[in-house]
């Protein structure tokens, strides 16, 4: 049965601290705002990394305290049972990626809905609970939907009262995130609002401010002068090869897509392929090695790229699954992509919006890769439609939205429903999946 619990049915900090050193404490604590991610794939933590560099950016303005921390924190390091994100993140891209997608679609996105409650808080994350204890953060954004489940959890466990703002990092929203226990959902496009609206989410809950990236994006950069920095050629259409990132596991099919097309690639003259291997150094040494062996004079690899958005401004052309967050720089970089595989789950809804909007290419197969290039390398003026219809997608401050919105919900508490497992009858859902 449903409980009502507002912020003070709970201790502050622990039972055996007297009340005196409790407030003591209290008054030390500059405010907090713990950003939680999980590390599967490497969106979500770049997602939670950029909104915390737009508090950075922005403190002391926009309601933002001068003095407020930020803490960027893996949930899974809370669990009771540690997880291998890498590892994780092979049920999407091994055997088992069509039953993912099974789950990913069509799992609490009905008629049947998730609330939200304690339940994982209780059963596996605990030592979540001890951190809200001891650190008292004033607002708890989630980029994931079990850094959003523990928090709310948490909220109603310690009985101290925060806002929990979700922030989905791909464009649809996914049935696990708590949705009634949300105090708001910063989402990409008016088509996930779309999907929350039947989930019987208030209007008031659901924010459009886009994909949060890092900073730089928005910056206007002379094409010319950031090759020159990275030794490309100016006078070619530059092909960026994105096929990595901080874990390799995602990129394992990609890579073998690229693996075939690599004999073709000296066919494309007025073409420079460029390709990012990530923090996967025995990747890079491999390419390089082999790119020397069929003696590839139109092919760079680069090592790990921190300006990833002059290298972008720079390029003419991306070639890269269909992450969240790598698709989003490209949109806001005004780079053309192709989107490379057979895609999954969230990676699927990624794939259908771009394609139905016109805003990025789609192939499957090394073959079709091959033929989508020669047509560009003939016909390089197609780019320019790519770039026009992905601009409705464009949002390079959406960082700084999400910071902005999470302060405008700080001190308010709410009364809170307590609950182990909330389900819920939501309307007729607005999408067919």
């Amino acid at each position: 049965m449903d409980q009502t619990q507002t912020s003070d049915d709970a201790p502050l900090l622990t039972h055996s601290t007297p009340q005196s050193e409790q407030t003591a404490l209290l008054a030390q604590q500059k405010p907090l705002v713990t950003i939680v991610h999980a590390s599967v794939g490497s969106g979500h933590k770049a997602a939670a990394n950029a909104i915390a560099q737009a508090f950075d950016l922005i403190r002391g303005t926009n309601g933002i305290p001068e003095d407020v921390e930020i803490e960027v924190l893996d949930i899974l390091d809370f669990g009771r049972i540690k997880f291998d994100g890498n590892k994780t993140a092979a049920s999407f891209t091994g055997a088992t990626r069509p039953i993912y997608d099974l789950t990913w679609r069509y799992t609490l996105t009905g008629h049947l809905l998730w609330g939200g409650g304690t339940a994982w808080s209780r059963i596996m994350f605990p030592a979540f609970n001890e951190y809200i204890r001891s650190r008292r953060p004033i607002a708890v954004v989630a980029t994931h939907i079990t850094a959003a489940n523990v928090a709310v959890g948490a909220r109603v466990i310690t009985g101290i009262d925060y806002p929990v703002i979700c922030v989905p990092t791909d464009y649809e929203v996914e049935g696990w995130w708590p949705h009634k226990d949300t105090d708001l959902f910063c989402v990409a496009n008016e088509f996930m609002s779309e999907t929350l609206r039947p989930r019987k989410v208030p209007e008031a809950k659901i924010r459009i401010t886009g994909i949060p990236i890092r900073t730089g994006f928005d910056t206007d950069y002379d094409r010319e002068e950031e090759l020159a920095k990275f030794n490309l050629p100016t006078d070619k259409t530059v092909v960026l090869v994105m096929a990595g990132a901080s874990l390799p596991q995602p990129y394992v099919r990609f890579r073998a897509a690229m693996d075939q097309t690599l004999p073709f690639l000296r066919s494309f003259e007025d073409m420079h392929f460029v390709f990012l291997p990530g923090k996967d150094e025995e990747y890079a040494a491999r390419l390089k090695k082999l790119f020397d062996a069929m003696k590839l004079e139109n092919v760079t690899v680069l090592d790990y790229v921190d300006d990833m958005a002059a290298l972008m401004h720079g390029c003419d052309l991306a070639i890269l699954k269909s992450g969240g967050l790598t698709v989003t720089e490209c949109l806001c970089a005004h780079l053309p992509m192709i989107l490379l595989g057979k895609s999954y789950g969230q990676e699927k809804a990624n794939t259908t919006m771009l394609t139905g909007m016109g805003a990025s290419m789609h192939v499957t197969t090394a073959r079709e890769l091959i033929v989508t290039l020669r047509h560009l390398h003939d016909h390089p003026e197609s780019l320019k439609a790519l770039l026009i219809n992905g601009e409705v997608l464009r949002r390079p401050h959406a960082a700084e939205d999400i910071a902005i919105a999470t302060m405008e919900l700080v001190g308010k508490p709410q009364k809170r429903k307590r609950a182990f497992c909330r389900f819920y009858w939501g309307e007729k859902p607005a999408h067919i999946r």
